[in-house]
């Protein structure tokens, strides 16, 4: 047929591209027997290898989830690509010219070539902010502050960093210069949306992110000391065609060689934390960018380290040890071993490096400590375990662990792990994990998200019932932030959430899975997903409702600024003269608050 993919083409595909070395990328495969190699399946989780991959008929096949295939399909699946788009990605990994039935593509065949388009343009600019962190005046900020971190120039050259000029027009007339359109920089992500012109990274330390294949598709940019403190300190360009940050980690395409050999990983907080690992000779770190860890992270991980270990490198403050904690439930409920690395003497991994030397920070990793035992140390801090209360409390607490764990052995030994660490008869700590829900009620405990996986209900007023309306209708969030800042909510979840969408505006990730992403609340999260799921705030009158949400988060903050002088005035002795105009001025104040407190009812 006129148009179609020549059979010569495919075969040569299916004779030339190296089925090993493709499914290789996605999970860990070892040899058997000739030439039969076997290895977890990248489609479903699981411990024991049940995916065979037969090089001579140049097939896969899953004896547990029954996925089979040719090269091609494989593609296909693990990219979520059409037939010719992966017979084009094959034909362009291994230099093969495709070729058509009737020597010409489809009449109506047009490959989409943005991403592709996209990664070269993210390379050519990786390569120019490289050149002036190395070559340039404008860059030696830039440079000395690496240097002054430690790292090497091999390790600078490795991760290709490098330096965003200053003057925010300069990236534009470069790429004009190249002949790129002003209408595919718009769409590029470089550029701000609201200033065209201007670069979205500016006079910052650049990371290139990387694809699985090396290949440049995002950017990390970190702002240089002494850093303005209404400067966001990290920025990440936002989601792209060839960019999504649920499924993409920084240094993986470094690091999954060496995932494979050492079944191990290290998943860390920040790009410089990985960086830092490598240089010491732990290259198998890697970090999220921007996100908590996803389903879809551990997906790209899992057939490396399924039989390894999965290590936690996360801060010790309030939020990393709740990064820590979802973590690890996420990583065990994936059937997977999980181990803290409790860094000392040092903020980060870069410090430690730079104070110690990679010695240290291999030692550190190496007594990092079972998930089990971090956990029961630290309910051990929380609690008063020397009381009967504080003991089921840490107990109640860690049976939310146990419950992430896929074998019954393991939930026996833990079991067993909590009566001895809390000094309870076993008997009555397996009674109470059986029975959880009346343990509760006996003790007449009510938990919250850190203690097991029951959410504590928040009543959401005025100022929330607002924002959850704005999340069901994002176009709306442009008009409330222009009205309102976080300054301006009372209620502390509102303030929170207003943040967490703030941050996803600003990063151009405004979508529910970004924001449930980063609300690190369960309490907010159970109530933004119930309310949108039963669909409270997709209505015709949604401008009516943002209105009134601003007018009464505007004067919710008048009424406090009007208590807080009401108080004062109350309190105010007149002695002296400079006491009367003082006095007035409160008074002033106060007649001007009631002023704009009338005008909003208006």
């Amino acid at each position: 047929m006129a148009g179609r993919i020549s059979q010569e083409t495919i075969g040569l595909i299916h004779n030339t591209a190296d089925i090993v070395s493709v499914v290789g990328e996605y999970t860990k495969l070892e040899r058997r027997s000739g030439n039969d190699w076997w290895g977890c399946c990248p489609f479903h989780g699981e411990k024991t290898a049940s995916f065979h991959v037969n090089t001579d008929q140049r097939f896969y096949y899953c004896f547990g989830c029954h996925a089979s295939g040719d090269v091609i399909k494989f593609v296909m699946e693990m990219e979520k690509i059409s037939y010719p788009e992966a017979v084009t990605a094959l034909a362009k990994r291994n230099g093969i010219a495709i070729k058509y039935e009737d020597g010409e593509p489809p009449a109506d065949y047009k490959r989409d070539d943005t991403i592709d388009r996209l990664i070269e343009l993210y390379e050519r600019t990786a390569s120019m902010f490289h050149y002036f962190l190395l070559e340039t005046p404008q860059g030696k900020k830039a440079l000395e502050y690496v240097q002054k971190r430690g790292l090497t120039p091999e390790t600078i050259e490795k991760f290709k960093l490098g330096y965003s000029p200053a003057d925010t027009k300069w990236l534009k007339g470069f790429l004009r210069s190249k002949n790129y359109s002003d209408d595919f920089l718009a769409k590029s992500g470089l550029f701000s949306s609201k200033y065209p012109n201007y670069s979205f990274f500016a006079d910052r330390l650049m990371f290139p992110i990387f694809n699985r294949k090396g290949q440049v598709v995002a950017f990390g940019g970190r702002v240089l000391p002494p850093a303005n403190e209404k400067e966001r300190k990290y920025l990440n360009s936002g989601e792209l065609p060839q960019f999504k940050k649920r499924e993409t980690l920084f240094g993986f395409n470094f690091a999954k060689n060496a995932i494979r050999s050492n079944k191990r990983i290290i998943f860390c907080e920040g790009n410089m934390d990985v960086i830092a690992y490598h240089q010491c000779g732990l290259d198998y770190a890697v970090a999220t960018l921007g996100t908590a860890l996803t389903e879809e992270h551990i997906k790209m991980i899992q057939g490396f380290v399924s039989d390894g270990t999965v290590y936690l490198s996360f801060d010790s403050d309030e939020a990393g040890q709740n990064a820590t904690k979802k973590a690890v439930y996420l990583c065990r409920r994936n059937n997977l071993t999980v181990k803290i690395i409790q860094l000392k003497g040092g903020k980060d991994p870069a410090e430690i490096m730079l104070k110690f030397g990679k010695e240290n920070l291999t030692t550190q990793v190496n007594n990092a400590i079972l998930d089990s035992d971090y956990f029961l140390n630290k309910l051990g801090e929380k609690y008063p375990i020397d009381k009967p209360e504080g003991k089921t409390k840490a107990a109640l607490e860690f049976f939310s662990y146990i419950d992430c764990l896929q074998s019954d052995i393991q939930k026996e030994s833990c079991l067993e792990q909590v009566s001895q660490a809390f000094n309870l008869k076993p008997e009555a700590v397996k009674s109470d994990f059986l029975n959880r829900g009346k343990a509760l009620e006996r003790n007449n405990l009510r938990s919250d998200s850190n203690q097991t996986e029951k959410v504590e209900i928040i009543k959401p007023n005025a100022e929330l019932r607002g924002l959850i309306a704005v999340i069901q209708n994002p176009d709306q969030f442009k008009r409330l932030r222009s009205s309102v800042n976080a300054q301006d909510f009372q209620n502390p979840q509102a303030k929170s959430l207003f943040c967490v969408l703030e941050d996803c505006f600003t990063k151009g990730g405004y979508s529910i899975p970004d924001i449930l992403t980063n609300c690190h609340n369960p309490a907010l999260e159970q109530l933004i997903t119930r309310d949108i799921a039963d669909g409270a705030y997709k209505s015709d009158k949604i401008d009516a409702v943002v209105d009134d949400t601003i007018k009464f988060i505007k004067k919710n903050k008048i009424d406090a600024q009007r208590d807080n002088l009401l108080k004062r005035i109350r309190e105010f002795m007149v002695i002296t003269e400079d006491d009367k105009v003082q006095l007035n001025n409160l008074l002033m104040q106060k007649l001007e608050l009631d002023k704009q407190a009338q005008s909003l009812l208006k």
